[in-house]
């Protein structure tokens, strides 16, 4: 009975065990080999946002779009033609007031034409005044698509030493011991039948002899 209890205790513990290595793969294994892509990209094409399939994921640092974006959010936009831009649209571009590197992410509240290229005049809504410099078109980087709240903050501190030892290095050395300590007791397991059944022969082999001696027979 105790044996049997035994039995179902560890294999619910393999089956939870088994769940959460699956879920962390799940999770690791696509942020791993998105990061990877972005940093490969990123040094092949200098200069550039790098993208997977015209798709990158930013982070929100302010809250001049707040409600509809706010800090701390992680927001994904594609790359767009500047002839798609709109009144009204959201596009993340390079500061033309910054230093060339930084981009900001706000409202086009009214397109132009300049020299026969576009310009975009754009505003945080949560601003009272447009933005100082217009926007030319070759400091469009795409255009806003959809946010994940709070998502920002945590691939912030996953950047950092911490969060890669907490989300990064713990769980992988969590399923690595996890798969040596499940080895080890499917061996001691093994081992154990095994020498549950060498007894069982040494018994019967013994039993055996001692009919012989007696005179009787084992079927």
């Amino acid at each position: 009975m105790n044996e049997g209890k035994e039995t179902q205790k560890r294999s619910l513990r393999h089956m939870l065990l088994t769940a959460l290595g699956t879920v962390l793969c799940v999770i690791l294994i696509p942020i791993l080999v998105l990061n990877v892509s972005l940093i490969v990209k990123s040094y092949l094409h200098e200069g550039e946002v790098p993208n997977v399939g015209g798709v990158f994921p930013l982070i929100v640092l302010t809250d001049s779009m707040y409600p509809e974006i706010q800090s701390g959010d992680l927001i994904f936009c594609r790359t767009a033609d500047p002839d798609q831009i709109q009144v009204g649209d959201v596009i993340a571009f390079f500061d033309p007031a910054g230093s060339g590197t930084s981009i900001v992410t706000h409202s086009v509240a009214e397109v132009r034409e300049k020299d026969s290229q576009i310009e975009w005049i754009t505003r945080g809504i949560a601003n009272n005044a447009d933005d100082p410099m217009p926007v030319p078109e070759a400091n469009l980087v795409g255009m806003y698509r959809r946010r994940v709240p709070g998502l920002g903050n945590a691939v912030m501190f996953m950047q950092t030493t911490a969060g890669l030892i907490v989300c990064v290095v713990c769980p992988i050395l969590l399923l690595v011991g996890w798969d040596v300590m499940r080895r080890r007791r499917y061996e001691r397991r093994k081992q154990a039948d095994t020498d549950a059944l060498m007894r069982e022969l040494q018994e019967l082999r013994a039993q055996k002899e001692k009919q012989s001696e007696d005179g009787t027979n084992v079927p």
